[in-house]
């Protein structure tokens, strides 16, 4: 797939430099042609004898060669390329990336590419989580530039958790992603997607809520809006960046859910109905702090209203996709709402299964209609997305 492709390969200053020579290799493979741009820090991680030798190409640094004066063309490069990756990504570098700062060939490169770009950050769990790295994550994304999701795991400072840069055959893929050719298979169509958790007040301070992120909801409006659609997405709270090509539709509790996807369900062409919203939210909103006292508190609840059965009940011959997240009698859950709430179809995960469910990069799901069910293995909530999108469009 990619074949005669051309690849600018950019590796920064991190540990994880070293899984750029196993990525280059396999882009090679492929059949790409890499170029590798390396900063100056990159070359105290990796050397750039190994890239070039894997590239079969001069590896680029400086601006110029000192020895003769040959200036390297960040103009050039950045014409000649199909995709840059830069990969591993450096918080640095991505904080450079977003204010322009444009103090090595690296950069000056990403500023004059036109073709896409993609990073693949790297680094420790608190510099991933830090509001600054994740505000420029999500400003990148915002501008176009396609994030592979960092994965959790030991990380060099013997900390556990997110920031370890994504396997270089995961990469791969997402290169083949980025560079297939895009057939707009559902343009002219209008689908909405929620996403994300509901909030519902208890007090000015206190809400009741789940541990959802919405990235299972995001996935599916980005491949919805990749094959042409125009994309509704009604989201919760969340810190993910708006899917390129998708209008989100920001709010916080299920009335205020409820409001904008039947508002919005009058002129698409279809649902799919991601977020995980509360059931129940409190009777009495207190508008200032409850105090805590000696006694015990009872907060009385009422039920919200069923968006996806509203949805459903008027759906007529649109397509209407819901989800089930079960901890027991999944099946038979599943295949109960997929009747109550006249769903085309039911995604089912279990969180009994390892890497599925909440707040995870990875999905187990079970497709289930009235025709049976499809088994999918443990896979990256991107491909589950493919899966689902795939199943609408036959639909």
């Amino acid at each position: 797939m990619l074949n005669g492709k051309h690849i600018i390969l950019g590796i920064t200053g991190s540990i994880a430099a070293y899984k750029a020579a196993m990525l280059c290799r396999l882009l090679v493979k492929e059949g790409a042609e890499v170029r590798v741009i390396m900063t100056p820090l990159a070359k105290q991680f990796i050397t750039p004898l190994t890239m070039a030798t894997l590239s079969k190409h001069p590896i680029l640094v400086e601006f110029f060669n000192p020895e003769n004066g040959e200036w390297n063309s960040h103009v050039s490069l950045g014409e000649w390329a199909d995709l840059m990756l830069i990969a591993p990504a450096t918080a640095n570098t991505l904080a450079k990336m977003v204010t322009g700062v444009a103090d090595n060939l690296l950069l000056t490169t990403y500023l004059s590419a036109r073709a896409k770009v993609a990073v693949a950050p790297a680094m420790d769990l608190d510099m991933y989580a830090h509001i600054t790295t994740q505000t420029n994550i999500r400003t990148l994304a915002e501008r176009g530039v396609e994030i592979i999701e960092p994965e959790a795991g030991e990380l060099a400072s013997g900390l556990v958790g997110k920031g370890r840069m994504a396997e270089p055959e995961e990469i791969v893929e997402q290169v083949k992603r980025i560079l297939a050719p895009q057939k707009k298979t559902l343009e002219g169509k209008h689908y909405i997607v929620t996403a994300g958790a509901t909030i519902e007040a208890i007090d000015p301070v206190r809400y009741i809520t789940n541990h959802s992120t919405g990235k299972m909801g995001y996935a599916i409006a980005e491949e919805l809006a990749v094959r042409g659609a125009k994309v509704t997405l009604i989201s919760g709270r969340t810190t993910l960046p708006v899917p390129k090509g998708v209008e989100r539709v920001d709010v916080l509790s299920a009335e205020d859910m409820y409001r904008a996807a039947t508002a919005v369900w009058q002129e698409a062409d279809g649902g799919v109905m991601c977020a995980a919203v509360a059931d129940y939210t409190p009777v009495v909103v207190a508008d200032k702090k409850l105090k805590k006292s000696d006694d015990d508190m009872r907060i009385e609840l009422k039920r919200t209203k069923d968006i996806a059965k509203e949805l459903g009940a008027s759906k007529g011959g649109r397509i209407l996709v819901g989800f089930a997240l079960e901890t027991d009698n999944e099946e038979a859950n599943a295949e109960g709402k997929l009747e109550r709430k006249n769903f085309d179809f039911v995604v089912l995960n279990s969180l009994r299964d390892a890497g599925a469910g909440f707040r995870g990069d990875t999905n187990k799901v079970t497709l289930i209609d009235r025709n049976g069910r499809e088994e999918h293995p443990l896979m990256s909530k991107v491909d589950v997305a493919r899966v689902i999108v795939d199943k609408i469009e036959k639909l």
